[in-house]
């Protein structure tokens, strides 16, 4: 309980509007990966984020899309279907990077500080999940904040039950890792 209050209050006035967020120029906003249907089109969750992300980035939040997901097996790939949703909304494809090893959240904040050499960024995800993702982007020195991707799809009780659960217990790890900074 301790660390879930200690992460959600210690980054809440990171979390803006995505009118706030048009202002900060960052150098990216990054959209989280959230899992592929069995026919590889994105899940709900997902599509919700893309949406956003391409939202703001329409809005002129940042000039640069930081795709970030799973792309582990040959067979599965979130950030090609996340980029090709990307582009067929309007980005630029040489303005769309993608973090094919985006495998956690604290990883991805991690590869975008150390691989795509990025100093500010906007995250975007859903609520439930964003003050984690902003929270481990602060701790490892990135100028974070965050924009939620909620509204459009009904999670329906369970689902949210579900992830709100998952999502205590992955503060709770996330916390060890934002200390021990592993690469």
């Amino acid at each position: 309980v301790g660390v879930n209050w200690h992460m959600s209050s210690s980054v809440k006035d990171r979390i803006l509007s995505p009118e706030e967020a048009a202002s900060l120029n960052a150098d990216c906003i990054l959209v989280l990966g959230a899992g592929l249907r069995k026919d590889n089109s994105p899940s709900p969750i997902l599509r919700e984020r893309i949406d956003r992300g391409i939202g703001l980035y329409n809005l002129g939040a940042s000039p640069k899309l930081l795709m970030s997901g799973d792309h582990g097996r040959t067979d599965y790939d979130e950030v090609n279907v996340m980029k090709s949703f990307a582009m067929q909304s309007g980005a630029v494809s040489h303005e769309v990077f993608m973090d094919h090893a985006g495998f956690s959240t604290y990883e991805s904040m991690y590869r975008a500080r150390d691989v795509f050499d990025v100093d500010s960024l906007i995250i975007v995800t859903q609520k439930y999940h964003l003050y984690r993702a902003v929270y481990d982007a602060r701790k490892l020195g990135l100028e974070a904040y965050g924009v939620a991707a909620d509204g459009q799809y009904n999670y329906g009780l369970d689902m949210q039950l579900y992830n709100n659960f998952r999502e205590a217990l992955a503060r709770c790890k996330d916390i060890i890792w934002c200390i021990a900074q592993p690469e």
